[in-house]
């Protein structure tokens, strides 16, 4: 069987390359080891979808910590309003929520990947499902199409490699397109889990005293061995068995295997801020005034809506305040290294769940090695990589999407015109 170009993966950015092949007229084939394209689309935005985000171009730069100025050739020729305009020629009405975050007005992921396959299907794409390939092939610097594992060859001038990283494995992300990449001459860097929740060997998590609890709107620092804040995020968290997880959790988890890899480090410190809206000073004074209104009052209902309850009375036993003492009674330099962990109670964190619990892989193809502009390998002639086999790596909200449809747009546009 031959072919103008082969897309490997049904993932968002295999089913938009696959797409922007066949809209320029080439005979297009798709190949997913699974049973059903867009399994990773489907389950993304809790099942509703994020397809991209409505921030600017610079900002959403910002929110791919891992390699996003990449991106920057890639977005002057196909951006995040170009996405949602492609999807509303595809009929899928879309609206803006917090953050910029773009989801269907259906709320229903499915839609978005109907919608797709419909188009797939009027562009007369071929397409195999429950089909592995074992390898890709490469003949005199050029791909010459690929091996199935059921020992078929299939040839193509332009293969587009779109199988993911080794995140969420049950969406058929394994890793297999990295050993088709090197076969290549491609570099792979390192890989890790990003966007993953955290974990923690403190006293007080193994114990699960905090197990369950939700704190909204702190902010969560990252500190180096000096103590100062590699990166801070302000959003919610959650106490778990293990460690910490939640948004801003997930926003510092890369931040947290990168300093442990750059300082060869067993432990990172992190520093919780649960009242970013003030200092330090401000907290002592005003618990100085309550105290002295109500000296005889118990020291936790005097502070009763300054934390959620359970954080409250948590960092009052870590001071050696003892919750039902009269606020008279407790020493100011007590009051004032309360006051401190308010807004800076520090622990230990070692690691992060595996790179299968995570939400997105860090690391894969190296950047340096691909063209910004067509998303085709500097190394090897019809070869086109998109999406999270690259290595870029973006924070959760719309942002790693957006970088999958993109460098599936770019892959898929080059591949085909690379084969007519």
């Amino acid at each position: 069987m031959e072919f103008d170009c082969i897309v490997i993966g049904g993932g968002p950015s295999g089913l938009m390359a696959a797409i922007a092949a066949g809209e320029k007229g080439a005979k297009v084939l798709l190949i997913d080891k699974g049973d059903k394209l867009g399994r990773k689309l489907a389950i993304s935005g809790g099942g509703r979808c994020n397809v991209t985000n409505r921030l600017p171009v610079e900002e959403i730069i910002k929110h791919i910590p891992g390699n996003g100025k990449f991106l920057y050739s890639a977005f002057s020729i196909f951006n995040n309003e170009d996405i949602i305009r492609f999807f509303e020629g595809l009929g899928i009405v879309l609206k803006e929520e917090d953050h910029g975050r773009m989801f269907p007005v259906t709320d229903k992921a499915q839609s978005v990947v109907d919608a797709l396959l419909t188009q797939l299907e009027k562009l007369q794409v071929k397409i195999f499902k429950n089909c592995a390939v074992a390898e890709v092939l490469y003949e005199n610097g050029q791909t010459a199409g690929v091996l199935l594992r059921d020992g078929q060859t299939i040839t193509a001038k332009s293969v587009v490699i779109a199988v993911g990283g080794k995140s969420v494995p049950h969406t058929g992300s394994t890793g297999d397109g990295y050993s088709w990449a090197e076969k290549a001459g491609h570099t792979i860097t390192d890989l890790f889990p990003t966007e993953v929740p955290v974990t923690s060997a403190e006293p007080f998590i193994k114990n699960k005293t905090l197990q369950g609890l939700s704190l909204r709107d702190i902010e969560l620092s990252v500190l180096n061995p000096k103590g100062k804040p590699l990166i801070s995020h302000r959003m919610d968290m959650i106490f778990t068995h293990f460690g910490i997880s939640g948004p801003a959790v997930l926003r510092c988890s890369q931040f947290i295997v990168k300093a442990m890899k750059k300082w060869n480090l067993t432990q990172v410190t992190v520093s919780l801020d649960a009242v970013p809206d003030r200092n330090e000073e401000e907290i002592f004074q005003e618990i100085m005034k309550l105290v002295k209104a109500e000296p005889k009052k118990s020291i936790k209902n005097t502070l009763k809506g300054l934390l959620p309850e359970r954080y409250l009375l948590f960092l009052l036993e870590q001071n050696e305040i003892d919750t039902s003492a009269q606020g008279g009674t407790i020493a100011h330099e007590k009051i004032r290294s309360f006051a401190k962990s308010c807004k800076q109670f520090e622990f230990k964190v070692n690691g992060t769940l595996s790179i299968e619990k995570a939400f997105v892989t860090g690391g894969g193809v190296s950047v340096k090695e691909i063209d910004p502009k067509t998303m085709g390998s500097k190394l090897m002639n019809g070869l086109y990589f998109c999406g999270e086999i690259l290595d870029i790596h973006g924070y959760t909200g719309g942002y790693n999407i957006t970088s999958a449809l993109v460098t599936g747009r770019l892959a898929g546009t080059n591949a085909a015109l690379c084969a007519k």
